[in-house]
């Protein structure tokens, strides 16, 4: 499945992981460092990792802590909850390069829940990571605190920053004329990693639902942005974002499943590369991955960010995303702030044209181009 000039390999890290990774390029070049984001692998990374290592560069895409083909990770709602924070996924990346013999990565590009954890890679070692490109997720910098701030006033911050406000959006949701919830403390509770793992349908078919509904591939993706953080607002994102009250992830897409011409015609994941992902998850579970949300809807990762509030990053930034793709306007707001206060020097977004929320899959040519420009522009 990996195309020729990707090789595979496995490293040892100083934060306990045995990392399985992908990688393109001459060994002694400069680094690119690649982050998937959920529910992805390294493999995500297989259409644009040739491209950009004839572009000159050490091309290296690893599968992340609690996915894949890495080990040494604790697993379980009960389990070590903590180690999948921001800051230890940080961590892990800038243990990564260490390992394999790497002082500095020329950027690192992170896609989906892989996007927060290259910013936040960026904001605590721009010394190691000299430029960063966020996809389809806009991160923000971490809100300062005002001056004279109290412990309640920090708690505040907290929330807003983990995307809740004082006033129980989640209560309202659930109150709708068509109650709804929010996918990510969805994927927050006990049961969400098994209903995933075993769908009446199969884990294949829920992959491939999951997958279709997310991509331009389906009709009904034009996202704008919302006005607010309300449940109002929200109850305007499509059921795979903000779900009906009593459905689980695989019953909010199976509805939207694709035909089987549409099936033929997504030539961007066809059934032998899905079969990748369904043999890894099936394998692994989805939990570990879960637990990176719960450090988010829980306010972990607002906690440690505290220490960066206020700070923009202070290395060139550029963001990626679908223009099919409503995860750049599912935080109201976040796109907007990215661009205008989020870096020291912002240097564009791109939206690509029939792409949805699987950008480097879907459009990986678009993307390469991108991210071309971009590179050349640090020259």
């Amino acid at each position: 499945m990996i195309v020729d000039e990707i090789r595979s390999n496995r490293v040892s890290t100083a934060t306990g992981l045995t990392q399985f990774y992908l990688e393109a390029g001459p060994p002694d070049a400069p680094v690119l460092l690649l982050l998937h984001g959920f529910p992805e692998l390294a493999f995500s990374w297989r259409k644009v990792m040739p491209p950009l290592a004839r572009l000159g560069f050490r091309v290296v895409a690893p599968d992340q802590r609690g996915y894949g083909q890495t080990t040494g990770w604790v697993d379980g709602f009960d389990g070590d909850v903590e180690s999948y924070r921001l800051v230890r996924l940080a961590g892990d990346a800038v243990a990564f390069l260490a390992a394999i013999g790497a002082r500095d990565a020329t950027a690192v590009i992170g896609h989906d829940f892989g996007s927060p954890v290259a910013h936040a890679a960026a904001l605590m070692r721009p010394d190691v990571f000299r430029a960063c490109v966020m996809m389809s997720a806009p991160v923000p910098s971490p809100q300062a605190l005002p001056l004279g701030a109290t412990r309640a006033d920090a708690s505040a911050s907290a929330r807003e920053s983990d995307r809740e406000s004082d006033r129980d959006v989640h209560a309202d949701l659930a109150t709708l004329p068509r109650p709804r919830k929010h996918y990510q403390w969805y994927y927050s509770t006990r049961d969400a990693a098994q209903e995933m793992l075993t769908p009446p349908e199969g884990l294949h078919a829920f992959l491939r639902a999951y997958y279709h509904v997310k991509s331009a591939d389906w009709a009904d993706n034009r996202p704008e942005p919302l006005a607010r953080w309300s449940a109002e607002a929200l109850a305007r994102l499509p059921t795979y974002y903000v779900m009906d009250l009593a459905d689980t992830m695989p019953e909010a897409v199976a509805p939207h499943a694709p035909s089987p011409d549409e099936v033929r015609a997504a030539t961007w994941l066809t059934d032998d590369e899905l079969a990748v992902y369904v043999e890894r998850f099936q394998a692994r579970g989805f939990q570990a991955p879960l637990n990176w949300y719960r450090c988010q809807t829980e306010g972990r990762n607002a906690a440690d960010l505290r220490l960066w509030a206020g700070q923009r990053l202070a290395v060139p930034t550029a963001f990626i995303a679908g223009a099919s793709d409503w995860g750049i306007h599912q935080v109201p707001g976040a796109l907007a702030a990215m661009e205008t206060s989020g870096s020291t020097d912002y240097r564009g977004t791109t939206l690509v044209p029939g792409a949805g929320h699987w950008v480097q899959q879907e459009r990986p040519d678009e993307v390469v181009a991108a991210l071309t420009a971009f590179l050349q522009s640090l020259a």
